[in-house]
């Protein structure tokens, strides 16, 4: 039995999720029945993280493993052969250890949040960022989310469905910039609650339209309550964009 890391790109407009789901196509159902016609066996594709319907991915690190012997260039070529027509594809394949975990052996986990600022509709990239027409203030929106850096209770930034033991999290970064009329939210942490990103990213863009004061974010957040939250942004914006893993033996 070999195991192989991947690292996977996909649209996930038309996914309800990475996670398989009983009622839509998920990528993971997508990548697994690829793995099956080309392998010829089924495998379980584990994954960093847990993408919701809409989210999509630059750099989604996972594994699977596999009892026939073949090389990784070979099975990344093929698995990209057999997942079109769907928006995924796999940019990187290789071998690693039995007891490396795409989810559990992660350390550290990064989201980039893009937001269209302006009136014009979306063309090439409609359903890939969130369109807010009104001018953002994105240094206020930037100043504002330092409020929510370091280890937190991010109750109010968690979705009344998250499975996770605890709303305590270590937020590592949270940056906002500008180029041009996007405007963009980076949010990096060794991992996230559900809808944190978003409902995170809701609330700054509260702030850069003049909405709520940047105070506004840190009183949200010291509420400890859903029932404070000023917004939850729209999934399209939202792209896992890289995970971290520790260094072995070996490694350059």
């Amino acid at each position: 039995m070999t195991r192989f890391a991947l690292t996977l790109e996909f649209d996930g407009t038309p996914f309800y999720g990475l996670q398989r789901q009983k009622d839509g196509p998920s990528v993971q159902q997508a990548v697994e029945e690829a793995a099956f016609r080309v392998l010829g066996e089924e495998v379980r594709l584990h994954s960093a993280g847990r993408t919701d319907t809409g989210v999509h991915a630059l750099a989604m690190r996972s594994h699977f493993d596999i009892e026939k012997v073949i090389k990784p260039f070979r099975l990344m070529e093929a698995l990209n052969a057999h997942l079109r027509p769907d928006p995924i594809a796999v940019t990187h394949c290789e071998t690693v250890a039995d007891d490396w975990h795409a989810r559990f052996s992660c350390t550290g986990r990064a989201y980039v949040y893009r937001i269209a600022n302006r009136r014009a509709p979306l063309t090439l990239e409609k359903n890939r960022l969130w369109q807010v027409p009104q001018e953002l203030d994105h240094e206020a929106m930037h100043r504002a989310a330092q409020a929510l850096v370091g280890l937190h209770d991010f109750t109010t930034f968690r979705s009344v469905h998250c499975q996770s033991d605890s709303p305590l999290k270590t937020l590592d970064r949270l940056d906002v910039e500008r180029e041009g009329d996007e405007v963009r939210i980076h949010a990096e942490a060794r991992s996230f609650l559900h809808h944190q990103v978003r409902s995170m990213v809701g609330c700054l863009a509260l702030v850069g339209m003049g909405r709520w004061r940047e105070e506004q974010v840190a009183k949200a957040l010291d509420a400890r309550d859903r029932q404070a939250l000023g917004l939850n942004a729209p999934p399209e914006g939202l792209y896992f964009v890289g995970a971290t893993y520790p260094a072995r033996d070996g490694d350059d």
